[in-house]
């Protein structure tokens, strides 16, 4: 039993001493994710005779400077606001009471009092709950155009990374978004990505303090309470 529980105790700090390995992995590859889109280099236009070639980047008098390719910027207003609130309650009582008289002849109406053969019993709950979430993020990031599909519709993807003197702060998003969607300076409210992932981020002394310890992250898997 005791080399059961080393094994287990052993193998569990192994788990926690990789996790932040594990999770330097998880976010290297997540910013490669969210790195600028490379545009490769146009064709060579096909030598035809004619003036007008749409591939030399043709863009139609009416979309203005309007983003509409991959590797163009698109800059999203964060707007995000969100508030849950949910409370129940309930409330129930039951009461009931039995009695019966015993025969005031005879050879029974010695063996029982009133009192023997009453009985009365009372049962009463009640319970309340109450839940509220609110989140709140304003602010702005600029992205670029990863990919337009056949119906018009553009993935967009980016990141903003700030370098404090305290500490990294790192926010991410991807989405979808609509040209009708975007002003004519480029700018999108975050409301109007569709399958937007948002993600704000950060890491150094100030994010260390704010998560427990390694020790205290074990403690917490194995206690039953």
């Amino acid at each position: 039993m005791r080399f059961a529980s080393t094994s287990i105790l052993a193998l569990s700090l192994v788990a926690l001493a990789a996790t932040p390995a594990m999770a330097g992995k998880k976010r290297d590859a997540e910013r490669q994710f969210y790195a600028p889109t490379v545009v490769a280099a146009p064709a060579a236009p096909v030598a035809n005779g004619s003036i007008f070639q749409a591939s030399m980047g043709y863009t139609p008098l009416t979309s203005g400077a309007r983003a509409q390719s991959v590797g163009d910027i698109i800059t999203i207003v964060l707007v995000e606001r969100t508030q849950a609130t949910k409370t129940n309650s309930a409330d129930t009582s039951r009461s009931g009471s039995i009695g019966l008289t015993p025969p005031t002849t005879g050879l029974f109406s010695k063996l029982f009092s009133p009192s023997d053969i009453a009985a009365s019993g009372d049962q009463g709950f009640t319970g309340k709950g109450n839940a509220t979430q609110s989140n709140a993020l304003n602010g702005e990031i600029t992205v670029t155009i990863a990919a337009v599909y056949p119906n018009g519709t553009m993935l967009v993807k980016g990141e903003k990374a700030l370098t404090l003197n305290r500490g990294d702060e790192y926010i991410q998003i991807s989405g979808l978004v609509r040209q009708a969607d975007i002003s004519p300076d480029n700018r999108i409210a975050s409301t109007r990505v569709a399958d937007a992932k948002i993600i704000y981020t950060g890491k150094g002394e100030i994010a260390r303090a704010s998560r427990q310890g390694w020790l205290q992250r074990f403690f917490s898997m194995i206690s039953p309470f």
